[in-house]
């Protein structure tokens, strides 16, 4: 079986009544809408997401969920779908999880549209239905997703991130969204409760590990095949870079930060600059750091009683820093 089938095992029946309210959630008066969500709802990924939120969900309130869930459950993907359907448009991109995205097929104005269009679908969804707290916990999660960006951003014109400055941007781009996901599916059952706040920590801690492997991958590894240096091209300052270039003395220090402004489109400088943070130690020091993350998830999850859920959110955090892609 594969991993992401085992981890839904426990909430299937869930998954499959979410999807049908979520493409409900979607639908409008206007058939070009209905064509591009349909469109969307067609070549949905992992659906990891709604997974935390029902999974937490019945953590935290042996095995119940309700129709808040479900709820919380649609109007996080329905967020997190709206801010995609933005970024292609950001970075110009013609492909989403293998297929066209919006923006390849019906054009900038109609997936910038679009992606409103599902932004406020999923805030009337929790404001008809008086859901106050849970959109509370998603406006902070879109609030700082927006912050994450920006601060990246101006980082990478003068490319001075401390590792504390990386932390904050990686927290708000990636955790913040998982944390919402595990906040919320704790709120649904359980408002008010300590595990909220419990919860929200343990998304946070999932997604900054989540992100260091995403960093990792930069380099390649022999199971991942040879490094992109995409990262790098980009003028992304990551885990491993951003170590090395700390550790290092003056003269590297300015070849470093040369390469990667000055050089960062040839090839061979960057091949030259993925083996140097290599040489120094810079993926070691990076792995141990998504471990750290990883230990303390699990930590927060032995507080709760043993379940099938529970099994699941530990295989879930796993996974995430065991993923091949």
């Amino acid at each position: 079986m594969k991993i992401v089938s085992q981890i839904k095992q426990p909430i299937a029946e869930e998954m499959e009544i979410f999807e049908k309210k979520f493409f409900a959630s979607m639908s409008s008066k206007v058939p070009l809408l209905n064509r591009i969500t349909y469109y969307i709802v067609n070549r949905k990924g992992k659906q990891m997401r709604p997974m935390f939120v029902f999974l937490v969900a019945k953590m935290v309130s042996d095995g119940k969920v309700n129709e808040r869930t479900y709820r919380g459950a649609s109007v996080i993907e329905l967020i997190h779908t709206a801010t995609l359907v933005h970024d292609d448009v950001v970075d110009d991109s013609n492909m989403r999880r293998g297929f066209f995205s919006i923006n390849a097929l019906w054009k900038n104005k109609i997936a910038v549209l679009v992606g409103d269009y599902l932004l406020s679908k999923g805030l009337l969804l929790s404001i008809d239905n008086g859901d106050f707290d849970l959109l509370r916990i998603i406006s902070v999660a879109v609030r700082e997703m927006s912050e994450g960006e920006l601060l990246q951003i101006e980082k990478a014109r003068d490319l001075d991130i401390t590792e504390d400055v990386y932390y904050e941007i990686i927290r708000q781009k990636t955790a913040t969204l998982i944390a919402a996901c595990c906040s919320l599916g704790a709120c649904s059952v359980a408002p008010e409760s300590e595990a909220v706040t419990k919860m929200r920590k343990f998304g946070e801690l999932i997604g900054m590990a989540f992100q260091i492997k995403d960093d990792l991958f930069d380099y390649g590894t022999e199971k991942i095949g040879k490094p992109t240096g995409i990262d790098i091209k980009e003028q992304k300052m990551t885990l491993p870079l951003i170590h090395v270039i700390n550790k290092s003395n003056p003269q590297e220090k300015r070849w470093l930060i040369n390469s990667i402004k000055n050089h960062n489109k040839n090839s061979k400088r960057v091949r030259e600059v993925i083996d140097f943070v290599k040489q120094k130690g810079g993926l070691e020091y990076a792995v141990q750091k998504m471990f750290a993350f990883q230990n303390e998830a699990l930590s927060i999850l032995e507080t709760y009683p043993n379940s099938v859920y529970k099994d699941s959110l530990e295989t879930m955090v796993n996974y995430v820093i065991e993923r091949k892609k």
